[in-house]
């Protein structure tokens, strides 16, 4: 439960930010902020120290906590946030924007020895094929192809692609999708990421690729994200010793 809590803290201080609540780019102190949650001094110490290695805050002695405005400025379309899970449908934002998904394919397939090797499956194991389309309002800016074990998720269903699926995974198994190894990396556009990402056929486009792997170690997912280039934005927090 303290846990939920200190998450649940940054969830709402990070939509504070960007509505503007903090003009003056500072935090109110930690006793402050604890009143305003009803909550120990510790759980805000432990928010506002997820939020500081984030890059989202700084602290500045004797002065109190700041906003970061580079984070602000440069906000990458992927925000993962501060809790667990992964998931994407939630996380993905872009200047208060809502994301929205259109299922293009939902089949069931004998996955590739390559696909057997990466989710660690029997030859006898089938998968989903997932491939949806994600958009900010009218706008396409993904294409996500995802390979599921069916045994992991027996009663998967397009109302559920509809949405998220990891909440669902957390929701079902009582998991989060909590890690992932992945490899990104630019290449010329297809011809349907022309046509479904609405580009020129002398644009890229930006592609992430790779595992997403449950609490328990489980491969998850085999994802292939296909983005366009405009999109293509990752911003990183990096601690110099």
């Amino acid at each position: 439960m303290a846990e939920l809590i200190y998450q649940q803290i940054i969830t709402d201080l990070k939509k504070k930010i960007f509505n503007n609540e903090f003009p003056d780019m500072k935090l109110p102190d930690e006793r402050s902020l604890a009143e305003k949650y009803d909550v120990s001094r510790s759980s805000i110490k432990r928010a506002l120290s997820r939020m500081a290695s984030d890059g989202i805050i700084f602290k500045k002695r004797g002065s109190g906590t700041f906003i970061n405005p580079l984070y602000l400025k440069n906000e990458s379309v992927f925000n993962y946030g501060s809790g667990k899970n992964l998931g994407i449908s939630d996380n993905f934002q872009l200047n208060g924007e809502k994301p929205s998904v259109k299922v293009l394919s939902f089949d069931v397939v004998r996955p590739a020895a390559e696909l057997q090797r990466d989710l660690f499956l029997e030859s006898e194991d089938f998968v989903y094929q997932i491939k949806r389309l994600r958009f900010f309002d009218d706008q396409p800016f993904m294409i996500e192809t995802g390979f599921i074990p069916i045994k992991l998720l027996p009663k998967l269903s397009s109302s559920i692609l509809e949405k998220s699926i990891f909440d669902y995974v957390h929701r079902e198994l009582k998991q989060s999708v909590s890690k992932s190894f992945m490899s990104v990396f630019a290449e010329p556009s297809t011809q349907q990421d022309q046509e479904l990402l609405k580009l020129d056929p002398t644009q890229p486009v930006g592609v992430m690729e790779g595992i997403f792997f449950l609490d328990n170690g489980t491969p998850f997912e085999f994802s292939s994200m296909r983005l366009h280039y405009e999109y293509m934005k990752f911003n990183s927090f990096v601690s110099i010793q």
